[in-house]
């Protein structure tokens, strides 16, 4: 596992992202480590997989198609219609690139942390849930209970999730990808 110069990535995120969106990406950094020995992940990886889940999230559309499209991603018409959902793929290819990251666990935990992954590891399903619950993420009730399952079941915490984002897909009329359901389905039977 490669050394990776924090202030470096820090430094290069000030220049690609919101000042919020760098608020929350330490906020996912700051909670995947705190919450790594809780599920006997290496807090150094999740630590990596947080800092740089969202490297790609401010790259206009047809940055992100064409960077796919030079990475042969498989891209499906939902995909292709939205190309925001794809920020998380690219993210893993510019952790690469840009940082030298090579550990197949951590670009796994970035490239699943959107749509989920059938099946993931403990620091992918980490990532898909600290970055839904991270602090600046909001503190009702529900965000609330939803910490204390991802503290004690961390495939209980991926299915709850994926049903609030389903749920508030639907809810506002959104195209929901499959992807979501398969990781939510996934995780109903990872948690018996």
């Amino acid at each position: 596992m490669i050394e990776l110069d924090r202030s470096r990535v820090i430094h290069w995120l000030q220049e690609n992202v919101s000042p919020q969106r760098l608020d929350h990406i330490l906020g996912v950094e700051q909670t995947a480590v705190q919450w790594a020995p809780l599920h006997k992940v290496d807090p150094i990886k999740a630590g990596q997989a947080g800092l740089l889940h969202d490297l790609a999230k401010f790259f206009p559309p047809t940055k992100l198609l064409a960077i796919a499209k030079e990475h042969q991603l498989p891209l499906d018409p939902i995909l292709s219609a939205s190309p925001h959902l794809i920020h998380a793929d690219v993210s893993a290819i510019i952790a690469t690139e840009e940082f030298g990251v090579e550990d197949p666990e951590v670009l796994g935990a970035i490239r699943y942390h959107t749509l989920g992954a059938v099946p993931m590891d403990p620091l992918a399903c980490l990532i898909f849930v600290a970055d839904a619950l991270e602090p600046t993420r909001g503190n009702g009730l529900e965000i609330e209970k939803l910490r204390q399952v991802a503290q004690h079941n961390l495939y209980q915490a991926v299915r709850l999730t994926c049903e609030q984002t389903l749920t508030y897909l639907i809810k506002h009329h959104k195209v929901i990808h499959p992807q979501v359901i398969l990781t939510r389905n996934w995780a109903l039977q990872m948690e018996k």
